[in-house]
C-alpha cells in the first residue's frame, strides 16, 4: 500500500518526454497502455453497483532506457485515498504465511534486530511486523494509513505501535536500527524523493540496516503479465534498476535477490557516504530490460488475446468459470480483458473480502465452500504459487475441476 505523501502502445510509441522519477533522464518511449482501470483494486465495496461505478483512470506505462526503470507516465496521485477501508493481506495462505515466516527469521539474523527498534513503513495490518519483532524480540514500529486492529489476526503485543497516516517529511526524526518497506515502494510516484527521505532520516548513523521487498518488473515483462499491472502499482523496478535507485540515493546494497517463485525483489542496503559501486549480479540488467520492454507491446497483446479466446470457448460450452484470488491480479484480469459475465466470481480464502466485489467489474467475492452448490469447470489460479494450495482446498471439498494457473 502507498504510505507516502511527498506533499495498447506500439513498439517504441513516442510519447511527450518526462522525467524519470528515478533517474530525472528524459523519458520518451511508452510500451503498454490501458484507456481505464480501477484507481483501487483491494478497496472493499459492498454491491456490485458500487464496484462498476468506482472510478477509473488511464495508465500509460513508460519505459526509462537509461535505469530500466518503468512508470505509468498518467498515474494521478490525486486519486490515490487509502483508509482502513482496504484489504491487501496475503497472510491467510499458508503458502505465503510460510514464506513470511523464513523471510521474518532471516531478516531478525542478519540485521541482528535483537533488543533494537524496528520502523516498518507501510506495515499494512501489522502482520509480518509482529511476526519479525516476535520472532527476532525486537520492539517495533508501523506506519500505514491502511492499519486496522482487527480481532483475531493482529492481536495487541505490547512492543509494537502503529501510526494510521502517510509516511513522510513529517517523520524524518523518528529513529530505528532497522528500516523495513514491503510492497510500498511500487505505490510510490516520486521514487527517489522517497528513498531519499529514509537517507536523510538515517543521517550518520552507519549500523543501520534497511530492508525492501518489491514486486519485479522484469517477470512481468517475461512473461507478458498483464495482470500484474494495476493503477496502484505506478512504478516499476526491475532488481538492477532498485539497486541503482538505492545506490544513486546513497546507499550501499549488500544483498540482492529474487524470492517468492522469483516474483519478489528483496535488498538489504545500509548507509554509505558516497555512490556505492554495482557489484551483484542480478544489477547487470540493462540491456535484458530494453530487449524485454521492446518486444512487450506484441507479447502482451498475443497474452491477452489468448486468455480472453479460452475464457469465451468456455463460457459458449456453458462451463463456469471462476477465478481464485479476489484481489488485485484478478481485478487487472477482468478490467483489462473487460470480462462480464464469462466469468462468474472470484474466489477468496481471505474473509474479509468475501461478500464483497470486484472494483471495476463487479464480480462478487466468495467463499471456497460456495463453491459446493455450484460448482465450477474451469479454475483460474490468479497466483501460480498457489496452486497446490487451491487444487487441495478443492479436492476438500469433492471438487475436481479444470485448474489453470496465468
Amino acid at each position: 500500500m502507498n504510505s507516502f505523501d511527498p506533499h495498447a502502445a506500439r513498439t517504441g510509441q513516442a510519447l511527450r518526454a518526462t522525467a524519470c522519477p528515478c533517474c530525472s533522464a528524459a523519458v520518451s518511449r511508452s510500451i503498454y497502455r490501458v484507456a481505464s482501470v480501477p484507481v483501487h483494486s483491494c478497496v472493499l465495496l459492498n454491491t456490485a453497483e458500487e464496484a462498476q461505478a468506482f472510478p477509473r483512470r488511464e495508465l500509460d506505462l513508460a519505459f526509462c532506457e537509461a535505469c530500466g526503470f518503468i512508470f505509468n507516465r498518467a498515474f494521478d496521485e490525486g486519486v490515490m485515498i487509502y483508509s482502513t477501508n482496504f484489504e491487501e493481506s496475503q497472510h491467510f495462505s499458508s503458502t505465503f504465511n510460510n514464506f513470511a515466516k523464513e523471510l521474518a527469521h532471516e531478516i531478525a539474523r542478519k540485521c541482528e534486530i535483537a533488543g533494537k527498534r524496528v520502523l516498518e513503513i507501510g506495515c499494512g495490518k501489522g502482520e509480518f511486523l509482529r511476526e519479525l519483532c516476535l520472532s527476532g524480540n525486537a520492539t517495533g514500529l508501523g506506519i500505514d494509513p491502511g492499519y486496522r486492529a482487527d480481532k483475531g489476526r493482529n492481536e495487541d503485543y505490547n512492543h509494537i505501535e502503529f501510526i494510521v497516516d502517510f509516511f513522510g517529511p513529517q517523520y524524518r526524526n523518528l529513529e530505528a536500527d532497522t528500516i523495513l518497506c514491503r510492497h510500498t515502494l511500487e505505490h510510490i510516484s516520486s521514487v527517489a524523493a522517497f528513498v531519499r527521505l529514509i537517507r536523510e532520516m538515517v543521517g550518520k548513523r552507519t549500523e543501520d540496516w534497511i530492508f525492501f521487498e518489491t514486486p519485479d518488473a522484469k517477470r512481468v515483462l517475461a512473461e507478458s503479465a498483464f495482470w500484474d499491472i494495476y493503477y496502484e502499482h505506478c512504478s516499476y523496478f526491475s532488481a538492477g534498476a532498485h539497486a541503482r535507485l538505492f545506490r544513486q540515493e546513497g546507499f550501499d546494497v549488500t544483498d540482492l535477490e529474487l524470492v517468492y517463485d522469483k516474483q519478489y525483489i528483496v535488498q538489504y542496503a545500509r548507509p554509505s557516504k558516497g555512490r556505492s559501486v554495482p557489484r551483484l549480479p542480478l544489477e547487470r540488467d540493462l540491456e535484458e530490460m530494453h530487449h524485454l520492454a521492446e518486444t512487450f507491446p506484441i507479447r502482451v497483446r498475443a497474452s491477452k488475446h489468448r486468455w480472453l479466446e479460452r475464457i469465451r470457448s468456455a463460457h459458449a460450452a456453458d462451463r463456469r468459470v471462476v477465478l481464485w484470488g479476489g484481489g488485485s491480479k484478478a481485478v487487472s484480469f477482468l478490467t483489462t480483458l473487460k470480462i462480464g459475465d464469462e466469468v462468474s466470481a472470484a474466489v477468496d480464502i481471505n474473509p474479509y473480502k468475501q461478500g464483497k466485489f470486484t472494483p471495476g467489474s463487479g464480480h462478487p467475492v466468495i467463499a471456497p465452500t460456495d463453491l459446493v452448490d455450484n460448482p465450477p469447470d474451469l479454475v483460474i489460479v490468479m497466483n501460480p504459487i498457489y496452486r497446490s494450495e487451491v487444487v487441495q482446498s478443492l479436492d476438500a471439498l469433492g471438487l475436481r475441476p479444470e485448474v489453470v494457473s496465468v
